[in-house]
């Protein structure tokens, strides 16, 4: 166990999308084609636009790589930290993971986007003066699409997931925000309230009562 302990930890080799060189340095190291290095860097630099558009800081990262010909796939990374405390909230981080399949045909080709988005925040919670404390949130949210759109160089491709790609991003920002977010706040709003949980359920259920007899 003792030698186990004392052996060194390998260092991982990482490929610089910007760069397309390893660190470090790996002389058989798998790299993208040619045509796919191309839309590698032209997506670089399209996302870091977006990046700084919608998360004001934070950083991203594009890779390709090839599938089967004529198929290939990419990988878009998004990262960003609470870098100082605002509004109540201590601390907090989003990840989103975006990977695109994309399979040519003609003047075409079929897109099949995964995204994933974890969340983590840490916030002030103050019902009244004297209910006070801090809530942790955490969670993920997974969504797929499909679309087959008009593709017929490489900057047509990474117009489309880009297009994909913002547009998932928006769906899973509101699902998350609106109903995710929205419900956990009114489930621990009842729980910290004077009257407890069982008061407010039984005002929920005079609610529900009170409708029925309006709809008859």
């Amino acid at each position: 166990m003792a030698a186990l302990l004392s052996r060194p930890v390998p260092r991982i080799r990482d490929r610089s999308p910007w760069t397309n060189e390893y660190d470090p340095p790996l002389e058989d190291g798998v790299l993208p084609s040619t045509k796919l290095r191309t839309m590698e860097s032209l997506a670089n630099d399209i996302f870091d636009g977006y990046r700084e558009m919608y998360y004001e800081g934070g950083a991203v990262s594009v890779y390709f790589w090839d599938l089967d010909e004529p198929a290939f796939a990419a990988c878009v990374l998004f990262k960003k930290d609470v870098e100082t405390k605002i509004k109540g909230l201590n601390a907090g981080n989003w990840d989103a993971i975006h990977v695109v399949e994309v399979k040519p045909s003609g003047k075409k080709a079929d897109y099949k986007l995964t995204s994933t988005v974890m969340l983590r925040v840490a916030v002030d919670h103050h019902v009244k003066k004297d209910h006070k404390g801090a809530l942790n949130l955490s969670g993920s949210l997974t969504r797929q699409r499909e679309q087959t759109m008009s593709a017929d160089d490489p900057q047509s491709h990474v117009a489309n997931m880009g297009r994909m790609v913002e547009e998932m991003e928006n769906q899973m920002r509101d699902a998350l925000q609106t109903i995710y977010f929205g419900k956990t706040k009114t489930v621990v709003n009842g729980l910290f309230k004077a009257q407890g949980a069982a008061e407010e359920e039984r005002k929920k259920e005079l609610q529900r009562s009170l409708q029925a007899e309006m709809k008859k």
